[in-house]
């Protein structure tokens, strides 16, 4: 356990977001944090606009520190662990596998969560009210990006992460480290979202490990229900 004293760092937690794996980063770091949760709103399912006085954009997760105001749940993990982890969860600058361990830190929101985001807004539009009239059209835009785009590149991602994992019981290798903290939230929504199942071994093992975790599990005793896990 890392002793810093009081706590300094706030995670701004939203209900069911990428804040989970802030809340789980600081477990396995052994930081003292606190805790200020927002719910979404039950029709939007957006954020609370209380979110905005922490940071413009309102949206989660955002960390304070000190004065400072850090988003984007991949500069929160980066800095968390550079900063804490003491050795741990984080490739030094100079290891050989440092590029690696970048490399997924930013896949997994550059790349991995537009298909599943895309998904999640097609799906909306498709179940959102309209003109009787308007939802064949709708229906047969929603049907088309599904076929020709978004259900493509949701297959390209996931057979691309398996056959990763199939080389290597982390995304770095052997050992656990943080980039697998922030991969794990496009993986738990693709289950829902993309269909990830058992004839996806690997992707599944990863999950069944990461859900085992000591510090996964206080995690969310801190965070609140995350349908997710």
């Amino acid at each position: 356990m890392l002793d810093c004293g009081a706590p300094m760092i706030v995670v701004h937690h939203l209900n069911n977001s990428r804040s989970q794996r802030v809340l789980w980063l600081l477990e396995e770091l052994g930081v003292p944090y606190e805790v200020k949760r927002y719910q979404r709103d039950h029709a939007t399912m957006l954020a609370p606009p209380e979110m905005k006085a922490v940071h413009p954009l309102g949206k989660s997760p955002i960390v304070t520190e000190e004065g400072r105001v850090l988003a984007e749940s991949g500069a929160i993990i980066e800095y968390l662990a550079d900063r804490y982890g003491e050795g741990r969860l984080a490739r030094p600058h100079d290891s050989p596998d440092r590029f690696r361990y970048i490399y997924w830190l930013h896949y997994a929101e550059g790349s991995a969560m537009t298909p599943l985001l895309l998904k999640l807004v097609f799906d909306r539009v498709a179940q959102a009210r309209m003109p009787f009239f308007a939802r064949p059209i709708v229906r047969k835009v929603r049907e088309s990006a599904l076929s020709s785009f978004i259900g493509p590149q949701l297959k390209l991602h996931l057979d691309y992460l398996e056959a990763e994992l199939g080389h290597s019981t982390w995304f770095v290798g052997e050992d656990f480290t943080a980039a697998d903290i922030q991969m794990s939230f496009p993986l738990e929504i693709a289950v829902p979202r993309a269909g990830l199942d058992e004839r996806r071994p690997h992707l599944m093992a990863f999950l069944r490990r990461i859900h085992e975790r000591p510090a996964y599990r206080r995690a969310l005793e801190r965070g609140g229900k995350y349908d997710y896990a």
